[in-house]
């Protein structure tokens, strides 16, 4: 076989069809580059997708901060941390010195109550929210470089949980389920209304990268069934949407999700991304089981 683009590479293996060699890409925490950079082996404003030859690049370009003029509030600050609450209400803590997920401290939404009030009249798709020049750059960078470009951003379990947090997330899913499938409804629709903005104005990308965190270790956060009836309609509305344009989706999911993965097939991603061995999935059982519908990514 002749030698491929990273384009051309990526979209074959999103379609399981035959390649030259396996796709290269890579996350980096911020702390990664910096730690190079202080080691001398790259420059602090280098490309990494260029500096290692990757095949696809992403971008990043909606903000879905209920409170778009919202300046974060110091909290609490030591010499370590920082607590601070955003534009959703949410009260965070992040490390200073090391890169980390936030932990949650406090929200202000915890019932249907906040979210109708406070948060759900705000998410309108005002095209502010869209960082039309970055995408715009990261494309025609990809393209001079024939790497598959994907416009990443999160689906709606990782919509939601930003805003309320997964416990209340989380028993809202069994206390109110309606309450949570409006949120679902709220976020899918203006992903999609989003999406067909900035698509309209700058061109579509070659795929779809959806973030959805639904695992920890060995468990999902919530049972098939409770998926099928209040996540997925969310994910097939968001998926369909890409399909309908010709855009494959690569969904990234950290965690033990393999109980759930029938229903997410059935809701349309043609990749899973991050097979987290750790947290007990087991990538071997699960290309014997799902590897005629399903392309995998670590």
């Amino acid at each position: 076989m002749a030698e491929l683009t990273g384009r051309e590479r990526i979209a074959r293996i999103l379609q399981r069809k035959p390649v030259d060699r396996i796709g290269l890409f890579e996350h980096f925490w911020g702390d990664t580059q910096k730690k190079w950079t202080a080691e001398g082996h790259i420059r602090s404003d280098e490309d990494l997708a260029d500096h290692f030859g990757f095949d696809m690049s992403l971008c990043w370009a909606f903000n879905l901060t209920a409170q778009l003029d919202f300046q974060p509030e110091v909290v609490e600050e030591t010499e370590e941390t920082i607590v601070l609450r955003d534009g959703n209400g949410a009260v965070l803590r992040r490390h200073k010195l090391h890169d980390s997920t936030p932990e949650h401290v406090d929200f202000l939404v915890k019932s249907r109550r906040e979210w109708e009030e406070h948060i759900k009249p705000l998410l309108t798709p005002d095209p502010r929210r869209i960082n039309f020049e970055a995408y715009r750059r990261a494309k025609q960078h990809a393209a001079e470089h024939n790497r598959f470009f994907a416009w990443s951003g999160v689906n709606v379990f990782e919509s939601i949980h930003p805003v309320c947090g997964h416990e209340y997330m989380l028993m809202g899913m069994a206390l109110d389920p309606e309450w949570i499938k409006d949120m679902v409804d709220t976020y899918s629709r203006l992903a999609v209304e989003l999406q067909e903005i900035l698509f309209a104005a700058e061109g579509y990308p070659d795929g779809i990268w959806y973030y959805e965190d639904m695992g920890f270790k060995q468990r999902p956060f919530m049972s098939p069934a409770m998926y099928r009836e209040i996540i997925q309609p969310g994910h097939k509305r968001t998926i369909d949407f890409a399909h309908s344009h010709g855009l494959p989706v690569i969904m990234h999911s950290c965690g033990m999700i393999a109980p759930l993965l029938p229903e997410m097939i059935a809701a349309g991603i043609d990749c899973l991304q991050v097979i987290e061995v750790k947290a007990g999935m087991d990538l071997l059982q699960l290309y014997r089981d799902y590897g005629d519908c399903l392309s995998f990514m670590g």
